[in-house]
């Protein structure tokens, strides 16, 4: 893993303690049963969750008789990770890495990377153009063939909708890769710290083009905003799109 900053690394570090306040993690229950039902896996399969967060995916796919591994950025996130899995009385192992460095063998019936755990989530000197085609290629090695990934990004098409000259004349939009800038404080001793954050979004036929470049077939392409996964299509001002591809 990288030892150079990430900002996202240090925002998550500092925000997980409180993550689990965000308003978009309270249907989970509702998202496990939706990645239960496309996955249709026999119980003792393996799954790998890509960007896990403080594992409320994967502790819950624990739960329901899956061997889950958990890969994050954020140390911080997986202190949360591990008190969620023990809590729940369920064994997930988790592991520290760069989701874009990825080298795992091929080894998982299926995969999920959910919610911008780290899809899209680009610190200052990543690619824009390569960092989340590397974690494609990355989730890919370490899928069985046949194996199935869910996938959820930022919609493009609702960041261009919001977007105006005015932001992309001062640097916080950048309507050629669609990653927009944001100024955000995080709570440290004695105060706070400002971070600027840099977030990627994507349009439906790019994403069908970087799965088939990273050995993906898609199956489905739906709107896929947290807590309202429905199998519905993408609508313009949709928060996230929702990918399902076999790995060939």
């Amino acid at each position: 893993m990288s030892t150079n900053f990430n900002e996202w690394r240090f925002f998550f570090d500092l925000h997980a303690p409180k993550y689990m306040q965000e308003p978009f993690v309270r249907a989970t229950e509702e998202e496990v049963s939706f990645l239960l039902e496309e996955l249709s896996l026999p119980a003792g399969s393996w799954i790998l969750d890509v960007g896990c967060g403080t594992g409320r995916h994967a502790v819950a796919l624990a739960q329901s008789g899956y061997r889950v591994i958990g890969v994050d950025l954020s140390s911080g996130m997986l202190v949360e990770a591990r008190r969620h899995a023990d809590k729940a009385g369920v064994r997930v192992e988790w592991l520290q890495a760069d989701a874009a460095n990825l080298n795992l063998a091929p080894h998982f019936d299926a995969a999920v990377c959910l919610c911008e755990g780290a899809f899209g989530l680009l610190a200052s000197g990543d690619d824009p153009l390569t960092h989340d085609l590397d974690i494609l290629c990355g989730i890919h090695t370490a899928l069985k063939p046949g194996a199935l990934l869910i996938l959820t990004g930022l919609n493009g098409l609702r960041k261009i909708r919001r977007a105006t000259d005015e932001q992309v004349q001062q640097g916080e939009f950048d309507p050629l890769t669609l990653t927009e800038v944001f100024h955000m404080s995080v709570d440290v001793e004695g105060g706070t710290r400002p971070v600027l954050l840099r977030e990627r979004g994507f349009t439906p036929s790019e994403l069908r083009l970087m799965f088939k470049l990273s050995g993906f077939e898609v199956v489905s392409l739906y709107g896929g905003t947290a807590g309202a996964w429905n199998r519905a299509p993408v609508y313009l001002d949709e928060m996230e799109i929702m990918v399902i591809g076999w790995r060939i």
